[in-house]
């Protein structure tokens, strides 16, 4: 890749809907995929989902995905929004950690810490189209090669992440991650804004959310977690059951920005329930499985005059995030479970999205 993408990203950029065959590489491009009334469009600058279109209880539809209009406001942005964030998502405490007796010094970028990666993390590449199939069940496949030393991580990395749309109103997120000569650690996640009333519709605060996880990992003030585990009882950080996110926002702050430690059981698809949003305005619903350990819950704090579709200005609150994930700062804390993936092994990461849209509808 070029040394400075911002200058030829704009030179590269084009549209191709799933029926065209033509796919050509280290371009950056906009995906559709379409089930009836539900369309689903991202891009390989970041494997990001940039729109999720599907109608509400009357049968309106329209956009629940915060983003842009243009690629080059991605590649600009600083918001990671809709994209895939990694080698390792969330923080990494001092931008370094010790494996297998190497210390290893990571690109800092937010202070003295590394935050989703890096500068130049996976939400901030060109990723390659490796597959792409329209009909019942239309997915596409994005591949990067991580080289060994990107950002400072060990090893070179093949990454693979899926978006299918494998049912009515149902969006699969797959990532898969193979190690090729070293020990690395990897924690990818999925970074998309949700606002189930419309991207454009104002800030989630009414939103009911419901997480099903009764401890958090505790995070200092600059957000790093402090190797502890808390319950959430008698805390505005239970969401055990559905609650407003308004509610008690003034409590923590600017707003909630927690891993969670989910503890349903998991199903006999190899998931547990990690959440469920309702948008009582619109009927939408959105529940979510995953094969991930932890979620992290974020109410978009740091969105400020965030210039998106349509000319619309996202500011903190106009959407949420629930970023399935290992625990962050893994490494530096031995008590957490590991994220170190060693050659020979694959790191697999599921997220499923399931759309309800009835008023009132119950999710089973």
């Amino acid at each position: 890749m070029a040394s400075n993408p911002k200058t030829i990203i704009s030179l590269l950029v084009f549209s191709l809907v799933c029926a065209s065959n033509a796919t050509p590489r280290k371009m950056v491009g906009i995906y559709e995929l379409k089930k009836g009334d539900f369309t689903v469009k991202v891009t390989n600058w970041g494997a990001t989902i940039i729109s999720v279109v599907l109608p509400d209880s009357k049968g309106n539809l329209a956009d629940v995905v915060l983003g842009h209009d243009r690629i080059a406001q991605y590649v600009n942005g600083t918001g990671h929004l809709g994209a895939i964030v990694g080698r390792v998502a969330n923080r990494i405490s001092g931008a370094r950690f010790v494996l297998n007796g190497t210390a290893y010094r990571l690109n800092a970028n937010e202070g003295n810490n590394t935050l989703h990666g890096g500068h130049r993390g996976f939400s901030n590449v060109i990723w390659t189209v490796k597959k792409k199939k329209c009909g019942e069940s239309p997915y596409i496949t994005f591949y990067y090669h991580s080289f060994d030393g990107e950002q400072g991580f060990p090893g070179a990395l093949d990454v693979y992440v899926t978006y299918k749309i494998s049912g009515k109103y149902k969006l699969d997120v797959t990532m898969h991650a193979m190690p090729l000569n070293k020990a690395t650690p990897v924690n990818l996640a999925q970074h998309t804004y949700w606002n189930l009333g419309g991207h454009d519709s104002g800030n989630i605060l009414s939103n009911s959310v419901q997480i099903f996880a009764s401890h958090i990992t505790p995070v200092d003030k600059n957000h790093i977690p402090t190797g502890k585990i808390a319950p959430v009882a008698g805390t505005p950080y239970d969401f055990l059951k559905p609650t407003t996110v308004g509610s008690r926002i003034k409590e923590v702050g600017k707003g909630y920005d927690i891993n969670y430690v989910l503890d349903a059981p998991i199903d006999d698809q190899g998931l547990r329930k990690a959440a469920v949003v309702k948008d009582n305005k619109t009927g939408r619903v959105l529940e979510l499985r995953t094969n991930q350990a932890g979620v992290q819950f974020y109410t978009a704090n740091g969105l400020m005059n965030v210039t998106g579709k349509g000319g619309h200005v996202y500011n903190p609150h106009s959407g949420l995030c629930l970023e399935t994930q290992g625990f962050p700062d893994s490494v530096n804390h031995p008590t957490f479970p590991s994220q170190i993936v060693s050659p020979g092994e694959v790191y697999s990461h599921y997220m499923m999205f399931k759309f309800f849209l009835p008023v009132g509808c119950e999710v089973d």
